[in-house]
Order: structure tokens, then sequence, then C-alpha cells
């Protein structure tokens, strides 16, 4: 086992292990375990921490994405352009839907979508934009939002990795039509398991998500839409609810510890993926871009210490693309950033100590190397 993993699910649970069993028995006694009270009071919960009107709680990130396209009208024929350096569920949802994806390149500084040129992608057949707020860097919106309104386009923020992180000093999520989560056991905000919601300040999107996750009913037995079984689980919402109370402060050690990682880094030649200028990033991964990327992987395993590639391929490159029937973009910055990444070891119960041998062993390899 790792000296120091790459994240560490069991301590938070022992942190938190008697409110979360309360939690858990409260549900298994209530016998509410799809949907019901817990799923609702974070619902409301989570609306106001991301200071949106409305939430919908659901099954996984992933369909957060589907239902999110699927109420904003998205559907065979139509394009959706998005970045291509995501976890494949951002290509998989649009897909889904029957629409095919478009890739805009990546902003070297923070691996999000680069605004520069997406007017130009742009046609006749396109219909949303969906950027990515990836390792929890929140993605340049107000251009984005921008091209969008002047060409008559939705917005969907896949914020699955960005719990808390801030865009010009407001919550990522409910910046564009339609915000979606995931809470995968990893996340700044996890569940126990699979569970995701969907964020939106519009009623009728809102109404449709409801629905469309529910098997299309809007009312018992009363199906006004083909819909999904796409429901939040009572118990995740339970956990859920536990965890929200600690969010911010988890997020306050995730920046102290990306702080150090920065501090100590200047001096080697691992570039971190920063913040930028307009963003306060809820550092869900901590990546940096390295040229020896795979040899001081290799250093850091020999350590103890685990890692991640986050990504090693971009999703546009994946091979199912191109069973999609999807052409392959020119997108070379997130080629160039698929050689280069490497995730370092963060989450809020890494000790110091833990965050010190990182650094010591990082900083060690370029002396050797040197």
């Amino acid at each position: 086992m790792a000296k120091v993993p790459l994240v560490d699910v069991q301590a938070q649970y022992g942190a938190l292990e008697e409110e979360l069993d309360a939690a858990l028995k409260r549900v298994c006694r209530s016998g509410q375990f799809a949907l019901g009270p817990e799923v609702e009071q974070f619902e409301r919960s989570w609306a106001a921490y991301c200071e949106a009107e409305h939430c919908a709680g659901v099954s996984s990130g992933t369909a957060a994405l589907h239902l999110g396209l699927l109420a904003l009208g998205i559907g065979e024929g139509d394009e959706v352009i998005t970045s291509p350096m995501s976890f494949f569920a951002t290509v998989a949802a649009i897909l889904y839907t029957g629409a095919r994806p478009v890739f805009a390149d990546i902003a070297p500084a923070t691996c999000c979508m680069d605004a520069t040129g997406l007017a130009e992608l742009v046609t006749e057949r396109t219909r949303a934009v969906l950027p990515v707020h990836l390792f929890g860097q929140p993605a340049d919106m107000d251009p984005i939002l921008a091209v969008a309104r002047r060409k008559g386009l939705a917005v969907i923020e896949d914020a699955c990795q960005a719990h808390g992180a801030l865009y010009k000093g407001r919550k990522v999520g409910a910046l564009g039509d339609v915000g979606a989560f995931s809470f995968y056991p990893t996340k700044n905000l996890s569940a126990f398991g699979e569970a995701g919601a969907v964020v939106t300040n519009d009623p009728e999107l809102h109404a449709r998500v409801r629905m469309l996750r529910n098997h299309g009913q809007d009312g018992r037995y009363r199906h006004a839409l083909l819909g999904y079984n796409y429901r939040m689980d009572g118990l995740q919402g339970a956990v859920l609810n536990v965890k929200l109370k600690h969010l911010d402060r988890w997020n306050e050690r995730r920046r102290r510890i990306a702080e150090r990682y920065g501090a100590a880094f200047a001096s080697t030649a691992v570039r971190p993926v920063g913040e930028a200028p307009y963003a306060r990033s809820s550092w869900h991964v901590y990546v940096v871009r390295c040229d020896d990327r795979d040899a001081l992987q290799a250093h850091l395993t020999e350590a103890g210490i685990a890692t991640g590639i986050h990504y090693p391929v971009p999703v546009s490159h994946q091979e199912a693309m191109a069973t999609c029937g999807v052409p392959r973009p020119s997108v070379p910055e997130a080629e160039r950033m698929a050689r280069e990444v490497l995730s370092l070891p963060l989450y809020p119960e890494m000790s110091d100590e833990q965050v010190e041998y990182v650094i010591e062993t990082v900083q060690g390899f370029f002396s050797d190397a040197g």
C-alpha cells in the first residue's frame, strides 16, 4: 500500500463515522430509499449552496449531464461544443441524446475550454456549449456565455469536479442554463456510491429534469415523457446532507495544500495547473505538467507515493469516438497536455507530514536529474 495514496476515502468516513451511521440508520428505519425526504433536504441545501434556484438529485454525474442536455431539447442531428479534456462521461452524455460533440481546444494555463475560437466552431446545427470546470478550475465563463448569447446557444456547465469553485466570486454550476454535478466517492463532496445533481435557475427546465429522472412521470403512474430511472437514492441524500456541512472546510484544507505545493515546486521543472485570476479553484485534483512525466511518476511510485494521469488520452481521441462516427479534431494543446500531466495526492485528510514527503520526493527527482 502506498505511503501516500492519491485519495483516502476511508479517512473521511472515520472522521464522520458516528454522524454518517446515524443518518443511514434514519433512512433504513424510514424505508424511504428512492428519493424521499433526505433527497429533498439535500436538493434545497445544494441549490442554496450553489446560489441556484433549483436542484434535482439524480443517480450520477453522467445522468445529470444527460438529463441537462435532454431538458434543453438537445437531440438527434444537433451539435454540442465541448472540451477534449474531461472524463468520457462528458461526451457520452452528448452521444446518448443523438447529438454530436464538437471540440474546442483548451487554454494551456487552466486546461479548460479556450473560448478564443469558439464562435468559429458554431454551425447551423450547434445547439449548446458544454464547458468543463476541470480539476476544480473554473472555465472562463464570460466569453463562453457571450458567444452563446450572440449565437442563441444554451450553456450547460460540467461542474462534476468543481464543488464550491468560484468564477469571479460566483459559484460555478448556476452560471449557465444548467449545471451538472457528480458526487462520486472521490469527489470533494462525495456519496457512498453514485449520485449527482442538476442545478438551474429556470423553473421549466427544473420541472422537466424532475420528470425525466423518474420515468417521465408528472404524477403517480402518469407518464408524460419517455424518461429514465435516474433517481437519487435516499441513502445517498442522507450521506450528502451530513457531508455538505463540512465541504467549505475541506476545500480550504485542499487550498492550503495546493498553495504549499505551488510554493515548493516553483524551484523545480514541474508546472502546476493553477488558478486563473478570475477563479477560486476547489482543487479537486492537483495536476502538474512535466516534460519528463513518466520518469517522475516512476520515481514517485518507487517512493510509495500514488499518482494518476487525468487524462492520458484526450476524450476526442478515444477509440469510441471513431466507432460513433465522430472525426478526430485538431486540438494540439489538449494533445500536449495529455503527454505532460500528472496528478499528485491532495485530499483534506492528508497530514502535513505526507504533504512534505511528496514535496521532498518531487524535489529529489529534479535534484538527482540535475
